[in-house]
């Protein structure tokens, strides 16, 4: 969920909606002692993560302008602390500059390690409150230094921006992706670095938000042809992505825009394009949403497609890849289903050259243990039919009866069902304690078309936690099934749904889940990321209503006798301890049955390897507890319902 992308204000443009009411609770920087500053008390201001460049005018000690914390909104946006680029060259550095100064300040506290407890602070946008500009700007670094700002699109709908994309198309042309704050507009320009005039080449739109738009496109070498992904309608299931390919030519201002890939699937990624061979290679979904195959298609003609990687590798259906500088050999990864590989193979004829790594170690672990059996059905939920991955015990036998773990993600466009490989404490649940793991793809997930996914917006939790319940009570209908131990896990926005879903009732109106953990749960959007929650529930200030709905203080009032595991860092940069405090302070109103474990001074990815062990042992050992009741045979009225 690295989803807070660089955003940009015109100096002209007005705070942001929601600052005048609930961002007032923030403290700016110019009032917080510590917060973080630099030129002359204008905020954090600088590349991300980065030495400044001797070239650069006027930054002439290699000293980082803002650590890993500080600059939390570069990081979100491009999923790196790197927010510079190389042109092929190397001649010139395109670089962009953060300016949060008047971005209200989150405060990281530290309780250990002295006598008083400090805090960290840092500028984080929070929904409907001031977010930090940027500009990106190019500088030569041969002959006289030269800073350069790239200009944005004159359009008044891009008042308010996000840069979500920056790639050189040639040694002085870069590309640049630019997103309103509302983010259903973008537009995708062709920069000059000589000049800083930027030229629009595509511009694409939405009614609900743009999902997809960190995504590089691949040049030729004259930077005239250029291909992207773009969404393109394809029928009752919405808009599926595709590849696009973009053509200029000399003494013209027009882009002739075709078309390489169409079908009711994804293309998930673009990988390289060979101009010798006038091919463009990518991965895609059109095996089976869940696998991911290497693809070639034409760029002249009739764009005819071949599949690279179907049935090359034994037991594996989901790639990625990788090609040479040449062209003439790829490195294809095989991800699952079964133990990783990597092989280089011959363009040419796919022909296999060498194994690079075949984890024989792994593979022989896994021999040597009882690995979960994995089977896929479909759930149908009204007009959807909907993919479900179901973990059992090596030893499954249908007379036995099997507590039920529900693991839901549901970040809007992400996949849980997957046939990747997968080592994880849901394993462990599996293989060592005897549970059923269900995970659901429901309404909002990713790669099954963009009507699925816009069902969501401004709506969060409200679809997914209908087609969650419904995939738990698809699975209560099996024997095997102990309707007394099923419980529910999820982490952030899955920590969210999972809050929510936890009061859930079943067909007689008792719990339908036993306990459920959620692991550094968002809890209320407004005090999350702006570009986050902006996105899917609109500008925080201008209607607040699904704000308000999605709340899950209006869900917990619901819990009872379940038991409720709440797990959180108190050092969280990413989803606050705040959302924790915040749902721990209903709870207690509602006299619910919760344990809250802590991590003092730790941030939202446990990078300790103590940490995690810790974390799943806890998380293990919670619904070890939790399913340890003793094994009955279902009860006549649950017989019933299963014959009906």
């Amino acid at each position: 969920m690295r989803d807070q992308r660089m955003f940009a204000r015109r100096p002209s443009a007005p705070v942001g909606p929601g600052s005048r009411g609930f961002c007032r609770a923030g403290r700016s920087a110019r009032g917080t002692p510590g917060a973080p500053r630099s030129e002359g008390g204008r905020g954090a201001r600088g590349v991300a993560g980065i030495w400044w460049p001797r070239a650069v005018p006027g930054r002439l000690d290699p000293t980082p302008l803002c650590s890993h914390v500080t600059c939390f909104p570069s990081e979100e946006i491009l999923k790196t602390h790197i927010a510079h680029w190389w042109s092929p060259d190397g001649t010139r550095l395109a670089y962009a500059t953060i300016n949060d100064s008047r971005v209200p300040v989150m405060e990281l506290p530290a309780y250990t390690g002295a006598a008083y407890p400090t805090a960290r602070p840092y500028h984080y946008p929070k929904a409907g409150c001031e977010n930090p500009s940027i500009s990106l700007h190019v500088i030569g670094l041969n002959g006289p230094t030269h800073d350069l700002e790239m200009t944005p699109p004159d359009d008044p709908r891009m008042r308010e921006y996000y840069i979500t994309m920056v790639k050189w198309a040639t040694s002085t042309k870069v590309a640049v992706n630019w997103l309103n704050r509302a983010q259903n507009v973008s537009i995708l320009t062709l920069c000059d670095a000589t000049t800083g005039v930027c030229t629009k080449k595509h511009e694409d739109e939405s009614d609900a938000w743009l999902h997809r738009q960190n995504e590089e496109p691949a040049f030729s070498e004259d930077g005239r042809t250029f291909f992207f992904v773009r969404a393109i309608p394809q029928g009752g299931q919405g808009k599926f992505y595709h590849v696009a390919m973009s053509s200029s030519q000399p003494n013209s201002s027009n882009d002739n825009i075709q078309s390489v890939t169409s079908g009711d699937w994804d293309v998930t990624r673009i990988l390289s394009y060979d101009e010798k061979r006038n091919k463009i290679y990518f991965l895609s979904t059109e095996d089976l949403p869940r696998r991911r195959q290497l693809y070639s298609a034409s760029t002249v003609g009739s764009f005819n497609r071949q599949c690279l990687s179907c049935d090359l590798v034994e037991n594996c259906t989901y790639f990625g890849a990788s090609f040479s500088r040449s062209m003439d050999f790829f490195l294809l990864s095989c991800e699952g289903p079964g133990v990783p590989r990597v092989t280089v193979h011959s363009t040419t004829d796919k022909t296999k050259i060498f194994d690079l790594e075949t984890n024989e170690h792994v593979q022989r672990a896994v021999e040597d243990r009882q690995m979960p059996k994995v089977e896929y059905r479909k759930i149908d939920v009204d007009d959807y039919s909907l993919p479900v991955q179901i973990l059992k015990p090596a030893t499954f036998a249908e007379t036995t009866h099997y507590p039920l773990l529900l693991v839901v993600d549901g970040t809007p466009g992400s996949q849980s069902v997957a046939e990747k490989f997968e080592v994880s404490w849901e394993t462990v649940m599996v293989s060592s304690h005897g549970a059923v793991v269900v995970k659901c793809d429901g309404r909002g997930s990713g790669f099954q078309g963009t009507k699925l996914l816009h069902e969501v917006r401004r709506r969060l939790g409200v679809l997914e936690e209908r087609d969650q319940t419904e995939a738990v009570r698809t699975m209560l209908r099996e024997q095997y099934v102990d309707r007394a131990r099923v419980a529910v896990f999820g982490k952030d926005y899955g920590g969210y749904l999972s809050t929510s879903i936890l009061p859930a009732r079943d067909a007689n109106q008792g719990p339908m889940f036993a306990c459920g953990a959620a692991l550094s749960p968002i809890t209320d959007f407004r005090l999350h990321a702006s570009a986050f929650s902006e996105r899917y529930l609109g500008l925080h200030g201008l209607d607040n209503r699904a704000y308000e709905l999605t709340q899950v203080a209006r869900r917990v009032s619901a819990l009872e006798e379940q038991r409720f595991l709440i797990i959180h860092a108190t050092a969280d940069e990413k989803i606050h301890f705040q959302h924790t405090a915040e749902l721990i302070t209903h709870l207690i109103k509602g006299k619910a049955n919760y344990s809250l474990q802590i991590y003092p001074d730790s941030g939202h990815h446990f990078h300790s390897a103590p940490l995690r062990q810790h974390l799943y042992r806890s998380i293990i050992n919670f619904f070890v507890g939790c399913f340890s009741v003793q094994d009955r045979v279902p009860t006549a009225a649950a017989k019933d319902e299963e014959e009906d």
